[in-house]
């Protein structure tokens, strides 16, 4: 299921909507894998009598109970999204009952992914985002191409500091005070989207107004 565009917020344009790796439903089907094996292996074995009645259902419990989970997992990982906004990292999961978490760009510090040598050839990984909320740091297990993904998470927060320098520097402010522009002015020297020249003069354009 794909992110909803209805719940983008008016200007912000949808940049990544990602399902989870398959890697997330790889030990399911490998139960699934097994138990059909095991069953395999009773039929062939064609055991007598009550032992052969009891290893039989137990196969077949072993595996509608992984079939279970096989089926529960897919509705999981069918109903998850990792998704990147202009404005925004985002997550939605659940079917019936829904959670998720929102991150707005500008709250975000650092973005770290991590990949064993079996993830970086499948092209999974995990991915943490640190921000300056409440919650620090939040993991997302299983994204699809993490590197990828964390450079374009920086590309599009060095675009929302661009677009709030655009409104600093554009029609008089936006209507913020003088205080107020040179708060946001600021900000963005101490992140580094403007360079010291170009704060003082701001600066002085800010004061003169």
């Amino acid at each position: 299921m794909a992110f909803p565009r209805k719940l983008l917020n008016t200007g912000e344009e949808l940049i990544l909507d990602l399902r989870p790796h398959w890697l997330g439903l790889a030990v399911p089907v490998l139960a699934v894998a097994a138990t059909i094996v095991a069953g395999i292996a009773v039929a062939v074995a064609d055991l007598d009598g009550g032992l052969g009645t009891v290893v039989t259902l137990v196969a077949l419990a072993l595996l509608v109970l992984a079939l279970l989970w096989f089926g529960v997992r897919l509705l999981g990982w069918s109903s998850t999204n990792f998704v990147l906004t202009s404005d925004r990292v985002i997550t939605r999961r659940g079917v019936l009952s829904k959670s998720g978490i929102e991150i707005p760009l500008d709250r975000i510090n650092t973005v770290f992914f991590n990949q064993h040598l079996f993830e970086r050839m499948v092209g999974a990984g995990d991915l943490a985002v640190e921000s300056a909320g409440e919650r620090g740091t939040e993991t997302f297990e299983n994204i699809r191409r993490p590197a990828i993904v964390q450079r374009e998470i920086y590309v599009q927060m060095e675009d929302n500091e661009n677009r709030k320098f655009d409104r600093i520097t554009t029609g008089g402010g936006g209507g913020l005070s003088r205080a107020e522009q040179l708060e946001r002015l600021h900000a963005l020297l101490q992140q580094g989207a403007l360079t010291p020249a170009q704060f003082e003069a701001e600066k002085a354009r800010v004061l003169e107004g």
